[in-house]
């Protein structure tokens, strides 16, 4: 997979007005958008994760199976906006079928402004992601603060604005979202938000502390009380699974890559 080089934006001040401008087309678009559940209806159940190492997935099936693989970082901070395109090549199966999609991560480093002009320049790069032949879906994987969480909603709506109105747009989701901190969620402009259940400190101590249950027990226990949140889940390939698979979509992630933590074998486990 060919990718860009790094490249920093310009000035934050210069993009305001841009960014009003689509914010308010953004609004627009919400209120005509297709329903949601007609957006991922194609997809396939199962989806793989592929991360910044080199994969190996020739092994993968497109008729039950899709791959979401990282294709670029985008970095934040008082200097501007870097994208950093993915660099680790992926053997993918010789299938027109096989189901893509791009995953943008997000991350913000010191004195990251959080104005109407950063999120412009981010959600530019976000977009251009679903810009390449043959992406099925967007996501988005970033682990806002709660003080970036106005900030996040708005480089959503902008997204949504740009990308084609039948390209499905979900977002990863920490678990403590899908529970007991979900309301700011449901204005998002995503078709679904994947909780996060594995590396899920401390929410998983707090499931524990309240009813007393340890591993897999604690995980099963964990509410999910955000509609956005209950069509989907994301499960490592090292950590306890949920119980309740089966009516999901599912997203996973090898923790040790897929050469050694058995791709075709999760697969099928799942199935």
């Amino acid at each position: 997979m060919q990718s860009a080089s790094p490249r920093r934006a310009g000035s934050w001040l210069s993009l305001v007005v841009l960014s009003a401008a689509l914010l308010a087309h953004g609004s627009d678009s919400r209120r005509s958008r297709p329903a949601l559940s007609a957006r991922l209806a194609s997809l396939p159940r199962i989806t793989v994760w592929a991360w910044e190492r080199r994969e190996d997935l020739r092994q993968l099936d497109p008729a039950t199976t899709a791959v979401a693989y990282l294709d670029r970082t985008i970095v934040v901070d008082a200097r501007g906006l870097e994208v950093l395109p993915r660099r680790q090549p992926m053997l993918l199966p010789a299938s027109v079928g096989l189901v893509r999609i791009a995953v943008v991560r997000i991350e913000t480093g010191s004195g990251a402004p959080v104005i109407d002009a950063s999120a412009e320049a981010v959600a530019n790069a976000i977009a251009e992601a679903a810009r390449q032949p043959g992406i099925a879906a967007l996501q988005v994987d970033f682990d806002a603060r709660q003080s970036q969480r106005a900030w996040y909603a708005s480089v959503l709506r902008l997204v949504r604005a740009q990308i084609p109105a039948r390209l499905p747009l979900s977002i990863t989701a920490l678990a403590s979202w899908c529970s007991y901190d979900s309301s700011w969620l449901r204005s998002l402009p995503v078709d679904e938000a994947v909780p996060m259940l594995f590396r899920m400190e401390p929410d998983r101590r707090r499931v524990a502390q309240r009813s007393g249950l340890r591993g897999l027990d604690a995980v099963s226990d964990f509410a999910i009380r955000e509609p956005l949140c209950s069509n989907s889940v994301g499960i490592s390939t090292t950590e306890a699974w949920p119980r309740d698979l089966a009516a999901k979509r599912v997203y996973i992630f090898p923790d040790r890559g897929w050469s050694r933590d058995g791709l075709a074998e999760t697969v099928r486990a799942l199935e």
